[in-house]
């Protein structure tokens, strides 16, 4: 590793700020730069206040922070100090134009490299960090090799495969590292700063194209075993089968193994649609239309399975929630992150709304603006506009509560759509009392002590399984 290394990051969202912190903390030689035009999550990352939630990054980012670590606004600057450039920018699903609903809108990535090939000097080692569609690398060079300051670029693919709420550890331990390039030179460049702390066995070398399509496949292969035991579990409750029994009884296949055989309300985060759909569209464009057919069906059983799950509710509850409270645990995708993208909580919330149900929302890491302003996009068009029925609706028929027990007093019936580990054992019999009877639990997690709860009084219905009072 030469004393010259240094390393600006442009994007300090979940990947970019919790990743170069860890790189920070490990390289303590190397100047680590995280820029974002975002001036109030800068002051966050500056701030005892970080703005991304996971476990232990608070210990991780004051370690370095000040040291070698540095958050700021200065793209320019830091372009032009850093060596190795990372682009861990937003690349959200287009909602307009060709490829709308699917394709990966990668407005922010081109004006990162236009950024870049404006500011650079001499040579630069610019590093894909953002989950990018096949061949986007191509455009990324052509913008850089455009560049009229005489500046010379490699252009690396080095994709995320953190998963929220784990992201320390993932970053620490990872099962590998993957770099794709076509200089031998970068990319050894790269994979030294890697080394740092992670053997060498485990940091993967490929062509550019095979490193971008392996963070959709990997995300892809994911989401698609989830889907697979939720569409199990509708069957599994019509049945009598318990799906954590069928999961357990597949899982010993050394050929399938246990791991996301976890059935839900359904699958969130920020990756695993939005790499479907890029996927789906992709295989659109090279003319398989069964190819794309086959894994958009994964994106419509996670979609079913929200719906059953909020049907079940309404069904169950005398066919009408209108006007009785629903307590709401959970907002997050998942556990031990405050991230709320594609969250089913958001699917299963408008839902219950649009039936005029009383929300009463509790997560113990999402603020209230945020479950706000996620719900008026659920109701939005394709425009952004929010009429004024879905408007009043949310500012008249959603609570947002600081505790558990807050949430659930009075309520007619309890979701649990986060997995938090406070829901697994709450004190339900207080719970109990507070509520309305009959007192609906409706598991979307399959968290909580069913035949504790069912002994309390609860009525309890989990995914997966048949419901007691109808056997």
């Amino acid at each position: 590793m030469t004393t010259s290394t240094s390393i600006c990051c442009i994007g300090a969202g979940y990947v970019g700020g919790p990743t170069m912190a860890m790189i920070a903390k490990q390289c303590p030689d190397i100047p680590v730069r995280v820029v974002d035009l975002n001036q109030s999550r800068i002051d966050q990352w500056n701030s005892d206040n970080l703005p991304v939630y996971e476990p232990g990054l608070d210990e991780v980012v004051k370690e370095a922070r000040g040291r070698n670590l540095f958050f700021s606004t200065d793209v320019q600057k830091c372009i032009q100090e850093s060596s190795i450039i990372f682009i861990a920018v937003n690349t959200p699903t287009k909602s307009f134009g060709v490829g709308a609903g699917r394709a990966a809108n990668l407005e922010f990535i081109e004006k990162c490299a236009r950024t870049i090939a404006e500011c650079s000097t001499g040579h630069k080692i610019v590093v894909e960090k953002s989950t990018l569609p096949v061949r986007t690398a191509e455009a990324v060079k052509r913008i850089l090799h455009s560049s009229a300051s005489g500046a010379t670029f490699d252009v690396l693919s080095n994709p995320e495969f953190l998963a929220e709420g784990t992201a320390v550890e993932d970053l620490l331990k990872p099962d590998r590292v993957l770099i794709g390039g076509e200089s031998s030179a970068a990319i050894e460049t790269l994979a030294k700063v890697y080394e740092r702390w992670i053997p060498r066995d485990k940091i993967l070398t490929t062509n550019l194209w095979s490193s971008e399509l392996s963070k959709l496949t990997a995300n892809a292969f994911l989401a698609q075993r989830v889907s697979s035991i939720n569409a199990i579990s509708a069957l599994c409750e019509a049945t009598g089968a318990d799906v954590d029994e069928v999961a357990r009884a597949i899982g010993t296949d050394s050929r399938i193994g246990p791991k996301f055989l976890k059935a839900s309300v359904g699958f969130g985060g920020s990756c695993f649609q939005k790499d479907i759909l890029n996927l789906v569209y992709l295989c659109e464009h090279f003319g398989l239309k069964e190819v794309a057919q086959y894994w958009e069906q994964v994106v419509c059983m996670n979609d079913y399975q929200k719906r059953r799950f909020s049907a079940r509710i309404v069904r169950t509850m005398f066919n009408t929630v209108s006007d009785k409270k629903i307590a709401i645990l959970g907002f997050a995708f998942k556990k031990d992150t405050n991230d709320t993208r594609e969250s089913a909580a958001i699917h299963v919330c408008r839902d219950l709304l649009d039936e005029r149900a009383r929300l009463s929302i509790y997560d113990p890491r999402v603020p209230e603006s945020q479950i706000r302003n996620d719900l008026q996009l659920a109701f939005s068009d394709a425009l952004g506009g929010l009429s004024d029925k879905h408007k009043q609706l949310i500012d008249k028929n959603v609570t947002v509560h600081k505790s558990l027990l807050e949430a659930t007093r009075d309520s007619h019936a309890i979701a649990v759509l986060t997995e938090w580990d406070e829901f697994k054992s709450f004190d339900g019999k207080q719970v109990f009392d507070s509520m309305y009877r009959p007192a609906f639990l409706f598991d979307g997690r399959n968290v909580v002590n069913r035949q504790q709860l069912t002994e309390i009084g609860f009525e309890v219905h989990s995914i997966g399984r048949a419901s007691e009072v109808l056997l």
